[in-house]
């Protein structure tokens, strides 16, 4: 018997790695020079407190300070300000074709959602971006105080959307991020990179507007 491909009724993004590209190297290590660190030692500083400062336990200076400690250095308030301001600028870049095709599903009837960990900062920022489309919902961690892979903060998506579970997409590029939804019964793709995930959507998906055409 061949496999019945699954027609979703509504689609969540993720946002950093899905929606948008990348860190640009260039924006990491500016901020990198700040800091007087190296590019590798300065990523995994970056990280090692991300998740406290995404669910706004941090506010933006906490969490600049808690980084510069690890360095044994003070910042200034103009430091600390451009900081902030590096770092939300580099999650504001589009990955080529995906919010166009969120926007298409939008567009063609499906109910979509935007899911992200992401600090207020970098939340005003890219909310102001032109490219980013309309969402029926969104989520931030910042705001719920929750973190993925909690599934509380996949609950309160679902529940925006007032769509069944078994009824949503749900792209992400963590496979921690990905078990989690499919956990609570969510189909999931790893969003490794578009040509991959488009790959695999419309081999498993039956979706009214193809990612790949959008790509390619």
């Amino acid at each position: 018997m061949e496999n019945v491909a699954i027609s979703p009724s509504a689609v969540i993004f993720d946002y950093g790695n899905v929606l948008s590209q990348s860190q640009p190297e260039a924006e990491t290590q500016a901020m990198a020079d700040i800091l007087m660190l190296p590019l590798a030692r300065f990523t995994k500083t970056y990280w090692q407190f991300r998740i406290p400062y995404d669910a706004g336990e941090l506010t933006p200076e906490q969490y600049w300070d808690t980084v510069a400690q690890t360095a044994w250095r003070n910042l200034s308030a103009e430091q600390t300000a451009q900081l902030i301001e590096i770092d939300s600028r580099s999650w504001s870049h589009p990955s080529r074709g995906v919010p166009e095709w969120a926007r298409q599903l939008h567009e063609a009837g499906l109910k979509t959602a935007l899911l992200s960990n992401m600090p207020v900062p970098v939340r005003d920022y890219v909310l102001q971006c032109p490219w980013l489309p309309e969402f029926h919902a969104r989520v931030f961690s910042c705001e719920t105080g929750l973190c993925k892979p909690a599934p509380e903060i996949y609950r309160q998506c679902i529940v925006r959307l007032g769509i069944a579970a078994s009824e949503i997409l749900f792209l992400d590029d963590r496979e921690t991020n990905i078990r989690a939804g499919e956990a609570l019964g969510l189909h999931a793709v790893l969003f490794t990179d578009a040509a991959r995930a488009a790959r695999e959507i419309e081999r498993r998906f039956s979706l009214p507007v193809t990612l790949s055409n959008l790509i390619s």
